[in-house]
């Protein structure tokens, strides 16, 4: 028997081609390649945020300015008509969102004056300290 006659016994095993579909996947058991698993940065950051529920930016309700009486007793002469109209020109008040606000007159302080006071809101306690003095509600 020469060298070049000698042959193995058995066949030779043929290297398993793993990863071109059927049973075993892409990976197939060799593990994944580097860092697959990680998730953008914006994602986590909103991921943190709690989660507020409904439409949140409600506009202003209240455009009511408050007027005290002893701001009136300090502006006003005797006699004089009190609205809103005159408010926004001696200062008292300003507009909100470009119009004329609702006023509503609060009893801080004390009064002496007769006034005129039309169309406003006024506190029960305003009204009747007004009424005291002369003043006349509309």
């Amino acid at each position: 028997m020469r060298l070049h006659e000698l042959q193995p016994i058995h066949k030779p095993k043929k290297k398993k081609r793993i990863g071109r579909g059927g049973k075993k996947g892409s990976s197939s058991g060799r593990g994944v390649q580097g860092i697959t698993k990680s998730q953008p940065r914006i994602r986590e950051i909103l991921k943190r945020y709690p989660k507020l529920r409904g439409y949140r930016f409600h506009p202003r309700t209240n455009k009511t300015q408050l007027i005290n009486l002893e701001v009136l007793e300090r502006v006003f002469e005797s006699g004089a008509v009190v609205n809103p109209e005159v408010c926004m020109q001696k200062r008292i008040i300003r507009r909100i969102q470009g119009k004329t606000p609702k006023v509503k007159i609060l009893a801080r302080g004390g009064i002496t004056k007769a006034l005129i006071i039309e169309s406003c809101e006024i506190s029960k306690s305003a009204r009747e300290k007004i009424e005291k003095a002369g003043g006349v509600v509309k």
